[in-house]
């Protein structure tokens, strides 16, 4: 509750127009925050968007009309920095959700969403009494859902519809 009171409503839907627009989308994370891109990956899928995640042997390469989308909850991570560059170069829209701002805006970033929630570097501030990152990885899931929701709004869909999108090979 307490992150979603503090989160501009103005992030969600920055984030809904740059999803929408997109050809493809390209998720990435780090560590935990990695797992809880590919739920988001998986759940922009179920809605009827063209997302994938780095590192999978179905991922097409990054290009103009796409856009990489990452999470770097403390504001910078090497391998997000290298391959924010990469999609950038190659022409695509780049996307990062954050808890520090102004760390990741020092990145090669189109686009910076703030989600504020206690991450690693900033555990000492006693938000949350979780571990590390997992405030702001919850959170990210979370938000993840909510983003969902939004966009089968933006696309006049039912939750119900994500199920034709659900895989039948389990």
């Amino acid at each position: 509750e307490a992150v979603f009171s503090k989160l501009e409503p103005s992030q969600l839907e920055t984030l809904s127009q740059e999803l929408l627009s997109a050809r493809r989308i390209v998720c990435y994370g780090v560590g935990r925050e990695g797992l809880m891109m590919e739920a988001i990956a998986m759940r922009l899928m179920h809605a009827g968007f063209k997302s994938y995640v780095v590192g999978e042997m179905v991922t097409p390469p990054v290009g103009a009309g796409d856009v990489f989308f990452t999470s770097a909850g403390p504001g910078h991570f090497p391998t997000i920095e290298t391959l924010l560059k990469v999609a950038r170069e190659a022409g695509g829209r780049t996307v990062t959700m954050t808890a520090q701002p102004a760390r990741a805006a020092q990145m090669p970033v189109d686009v910076v969403i703030h989600l504020p929630a206690q991450t690693m570097v900033d555990v000492t501030t006693g938000l949350s009494v979780l571990t590390m990152g997992t405030h702001y990885e919850a959170a990210l899931l979370l938000f993840g859902d909510l983003l969902i929701l939004r966009l089968l709004e933006l696309t006049n869909q039912k939750r119900e519809d994500m199920y034709t999108r659900y895989t039948n090979m389990k």
